[in-house]
Order: C-alpha cells, then sequence, then structure tokens
C-alpha cells in the first residue's frame, strides 16, 4: 500500500476517502485508456502516478464527480516558437 494513502492529507485535499478512491479509480482508467500522465513516470501509469497528480494539484473531482485536470498556465512554448519570425536582414 502506498504510504500517502495512510495519511489523511491526502483524503482531506480531495474531500474524503470515498471521493479519493472514485478520482484514483477513474484517473487509472484514463491513463490505461492513453491519456498522458501529468507527471514524469517511468514505464506504465500506475496508482503511484495518480497519487502524484494528486499530491500536486493536477487533478480534481469536480461536483459532478468527474475528473478535472488542472490546466497548466505555463506558456505553450512551441507556439512561442512558431509566432517568432526571424529578424533577417536583407
Amino acid at each position: 500500500m502506498h504510504d500517502e494513502l495512510k495519511e489523511d492529507a491526502i483524503a482531506k485535499k480531495v474531500g474524503g476517502r470515498f471521493k479519493l478512491s472514485t478520482l484514483i479509480q477513474k484517473r487509472l482508467v484514463q491513463l490505461n485508456r492513453g491519456a498522458p500522465p501529468l507527471v514524469d513516470c517511468p514505464g506504465k501509469p500506475t496508482m503511484g502516478t495518480v497519487i502524484e497528480e494528486i499530491m500536486t494539484d493536477k487533478i480534481y473531482l469536480d461536483v459532478s464527480d468527474n475528473v478535472v485536470i488542472v490546466p497548466d498556465d505555463a506558456p505553450d512554448l512551441e507556439k512561442m516558437l512558431m509566432d517568432e519570425s526571424p529578424d533577417v536582414e536583407e
């Protein structure tokens, strides 16, 4: 068993043990269907991956018990590179 699950902090973070169980199960289904993990994980994503996503505030359950992925506020590097026009003097 993962040590994080023995602590009450992770259950409180998501609203209780039932919601924690629901979030882990639903996120594992998403990952097994090909959703990319939101944290670095070597190999196939596992329950440890989901726990790390929860602990780093990357996912949560909404009021309808749907998994919500927190948007990354970092700028899109690819878009920034595409928008830049090279300074070429002719």
